[in-house]
């Protein structure tokens, strides 16, 4: 029986020699179990996909440009071209002086009707949101006992529009009876009004920076939620998970092109904001960085985390609007005040990062609020980066990890 002679092994190829403590030439950098070579790599692939899909592109750069100019004109809160009818009994010049005085205030445009018609009827159609009513001898009661009575209908279907009417009234009653009796009302007590931060009252500078908050939590939740859904269905990610790549450092690396990608869009945002609508910015444009990177860092951790669970970019595309587009329009303060909500919505709000980046936002820009105004709602957004950024490692890991 014949033995086969062992085959020697070849010699080990001896490790780099370090001095000094240095590390081995060419090793990746390591920071405890974070390996930052591994990360850029993944940050590199996500950089390429990018510039090979021009949906992504124009989504991240289009659309931000897009909605502020639509919506930064088209939303408006202060209420103008106000059809008002006109229902005068009384046909003198009094009468005529109080229409004169609503259709030179600029709210309001005046339209007389016959006594005969129905005055709902105009209101109903919609073809008037309000009907002013003089009564017979209203000059006459004025001349006699200084007092004269008139009605004002408004339609009250459009609660915020109904309310707006009613403040109108109170400056046009007083300057109506200035310009019919020719005498200067004197009050007991003169209160003077002054408005800070934004003194002409112009809805736009309002909401305007609004707008950007819900423009970028929409395209950061759906970026990252649709991209990363689109590596599930197509099988790229398990490939990518049986990598030596750990959870976290395919996230960090996933993240920080749609990072910079918000980064260049709250750029278009703000220059559209400024040049366009001459919205001013009082605050620190250090803070106007940090607090984009914290919101952003936020929405696009909670879009990995939809993706992880959905693994399908039709859902994600639904429960992206469910987390980034409705709590944003509805539940920030971008519409409607917080503090008007009941106590329960108070609270429950707190748990949307668009809420608070609504603070840093309108903070900036209108009243140039400072780092240690803004600190909390800058805390609370760091804590959800880490929460929703640890929620996202671990459910990578449930993909990798029995």
């Amino acid at each position: 029986m014949k033995v086969k002679k062992a085959i020697p092994l070849p010699p080990a190829v001896p490790e780099p020699k370090i001095s000094n403590g240095a590390e081995a030439p060419k090793r990746i950098k390591m920071i405890g179990a974070f390996n930052v070579g591994r990360a850029l790599s993944i940050a590199h692939k996500e950089v390429r996909h990018i510039a090979r899909d021009p949906f992504t592109l124009g989504l991240a750069l289009g659309l931000p440009l897009l909605m502020v100019l639509f919506f930064g004109y088209a939303m408006d809160f202060d209420v103008h071209d106000i059809n008002l009818s006109v229902y005068d009994q009384d046909h003198t010049r009094a009468s005529r002086q109080l229409t004169e005085v609503f259709q030179s205030s600029g709210y309001f445009h005046t339209r007389y009707r016959d006594m005969e018609s129905n005055p709902a009827a105009s209101l109903d159609s919609e073809q008037a949101k309000g009907a002013l009513f003089i009564e017979p001898h209203f000059a006459r009661d004025i001349e006699k006992n200084g007092t004269a009575a008139a009605q004002v209908l408004i339609d009250g279907s459009d609660s915020s529009t109904a309310g707006v009417i009613g403040g109108y009234l109170t400056g046009i009653q007083t300057a109506a009876s200035q310009r019919i009796t020719g005498q200067t009302i004197v009050t007991p007590v003169r209160m003077d009004t002054r408005y800070l931060f934004n003194g002409e009252l112009n809805s736009r500078w309002f909401t305007v920076p609004g707008l950007s908050v819900v423009v970028l939590a929409i395209l950061s939740i759906m970026l990252t939620a649709l991209t990363v859904a689109g590596e599930w269905e197509h099988g790229s990610m398990e490939l990518l998970l049986s990598t030596p790549v750990s959870p976290l450092e395919i996230i960090i690396g996933k993240l920080a092109p749609y990072l910079a990608m918000g980064l260049l869009a709250q750029l278009v945002i703000y220059m559209a904001a400024r040049l366009l609508f001459g919205a001013p910015f009082a605050g620190s444009h250090l803070l106007l960085l940090l607090g984009t990177v914290l919101f952003l860092a936020a929405n696009m951790a909670l879009g990995l985390i939809i993706s992880v669970t959905t693994r399908n970019q039709i859902a994600a595309i639904q429960f992206s609007q469910m987390a980034g587009q409705l709590p944003s329009m509805m539940l920030s303060g971008f519409i409607f005040p917080i503090e008007s909500m009941p106590v329960f919505f108070q609270y429950f709000t707190m748990i949307f990062p668009a809420r608070w980046f609504m603070i840093v936002m309108r903070g900036l820009f209108l009243r140039g609020a400072g780092f240690y105004d803004l600190l909390l709602p800058l805390s609370v957004l760091f804590g959800m980066d880490v929460v929703f950024i640890t929620l996202a490692v671990r459910l990578f890991k449930k993909d990798v990890e029995p």
